[in-house]
């Protein structure tokens, strides 16, 4: 049994998709989640400058006693996941896997579409996995681009956020893409402009956040860290930017819930 608890990191809210989902599959485990906020978005910035920033939050994690780190990050974990489990080879890390592999899998059109940040679409992890799943499948991508910010700023529910997702999803729709992946943490929180935009049409959308929680768990018991039956689980909040940040991180973790924990 180990109560310490488990670390998820972000560059900034959109980790909290995937925080949720581990909230769900783990009931009994605390979580410390870790948004940058001071740097995001990471989309754009050099490989070098993202790993840097990673490490750096994987760093604090550990020093804060986490007993296995989720990057819950799409562009950190392209840039950075290899480096980082080479570094701290004596705790398990869990990255965001893009979730190619079920959309060409599970495809009837033959057509799979990617919305990524530009870093994670450059990345080698993503490059790996479409080359070893995608033959026969018609990979289709695209540049998220002002997602995160939208996110970010709260901006979900607005036009803007509608027109800049049917923008980016208009390319893939016409070529008659049929399973979508989102490929960066941020863009769940956009999930209701996605089904808008797909209403009438055969398309799944695909949030890999499930999948992560699954990995943990199963990592959770395969190193004995599970958490004592008996153990109260807490939910703290941390960023490098401002208290405000740290507060609009906790706000957003619980907008859903109606009964939040009590110790966070």
């Amino acid at each position: 049994m180990d109560n310490r608890p488990v670390g998820v990191y972000d560059s900034g809210l959109g980790g909290l998709t995937v925080w949720r989902e581990l909230r769900r599959a783990l009931p009994g485990e605390s979580l410390l989640y870790l948004g940058d906020g001071k740097n995001c978005p990471y989309g754009a910035r050099p490989r070098e400058e993202v790993r840097r920033l990673a490490c750096q939050a994987v760093d604090y994690l550990i020093a804060q006693g986490c007993k296995l780190v989720v990057v819950a990050c799409n562009t950190a974990t392209a840039a950075a996941i290899d480096f980082l489990r080479e570094r701290y080879h004596d705790i398990p890390l869990v990255g965001m896997e893009p979730a190619v592999k079920p959309a060409c899998l599970h495809t009837r059109s033959g057509v799979v579409g990617v919305l990524a940040t530009e870093r994670s679409l450059d990345g080698e992890l993503f490059r790996r996995t479409a080359a070893r799943y995608g033959r026969g499948i018609e990979v289709v991508t695209a540049p998220g681009k002002g997602f995160v910010e939208l996110v970010e700023s709260d901006r979900e529910a607005t036009p803007e956020a509608e027109e800049c997702v049917r923008r980016a999803m208009a390319g893939m729709l016409e070529r008659g893409a049929d399973q979508i992946v989102l490929g960066c943490t941020h863009y769940p929180f956009l999930m209701p402009v996605f089904e808008r935009i797909v209403a009438g049409r055969d398309v799944t959308i695909i949030d890999p956040s499930p999948a992560v929680a699954r990995r943990t768990a199963q990592l959770l018991d395969q190193y004995g860290l599970r958490a004592a039956p008996d153990h109260r689980p807490t939910y703290e909040f941390r960023t490098f930017a401002d208290e405000a940040y740290r507060e609009r991180l906790r706000a957003k973790a619980f907008a859903d819930d109606d009964a939040p924990a009590a110790a966070r």
